[in-house]
């Protein structure tokens, strides 16, 4: 846990909200009351929401709530996916085989969930071909990505190339 949680005497607050360890709602009590419930039980007091006015706190076993807290930021890291922009990179006189294995692969990353960016690279003399001319050769691999996708970011020129970005269709 990224926080230190104050259990029992560290607690500072002169008054709490306290839940009981059956989940029940012992309302707004002093620090000692609560202290005294949780000692008949043989178990903790917990400051759960220290932030919280009055602060709330929970009577339980403290290794027992750690381990539910620190297991269920595991399960939410577990779910969370981390989507990158995986980037092709393209020259104007790309052949079609290699355009194949190019397109196969920004469909593998599409169906993982990562965004790709195509960059149609633009040397030398290729930086004044016709706009059109380089637009008909991005179409030619959108045309063959083998997956459905989406155009997160629209075809757009810059200096040394030619970019679009896509994404998984929803």
């Amino acid at each position: 846990m990224a926080d230190k949680v104050n259990i029992n005497n560290n607690i500072r607050s002169p008054k709490l909200r306290v839940i009981g360890h059956k989940g029940e709602n012992l309302g707004v009590i002093t620090k000692e009351e609560a202290l005294a419930a949780a000692k008949t039980v043989n178990l903790d007091l917990i400051e759960v929401s220290p932030n919280a006015e009055p602060p709330v706190a929970r009577i339980a076993d403290y290794g027992k709530y750690t381990y539910e807290t620190s297991k269920k930021l595991k399960e939410v890291k577990a779910k969370a996916h981390i989507t990158e922009t995986k980037t092709i990179q393209l020259s104007v006189e790309i052949g079609e085989n290699d355009l194949m294995i190019k397109a196969k692969k920004a469909a593998e990353w599409i169906k993982e969930g990562h965004r790709v960016k195509i960059d149609l690279q633009l040397k030398g003399r290729t930086k004044y071909l016709d706009e059109k001319f380089l637009r008909s050769r991005m179409d030619r691999i959108l045309a063959i990505i083998p997956t459905d996708y989406k155009i997160a970011e629209p075809l757009k020129k810059i200096p040394k190339s030619m970019m679009i970005v896509i994404e998984k269709a929803k």
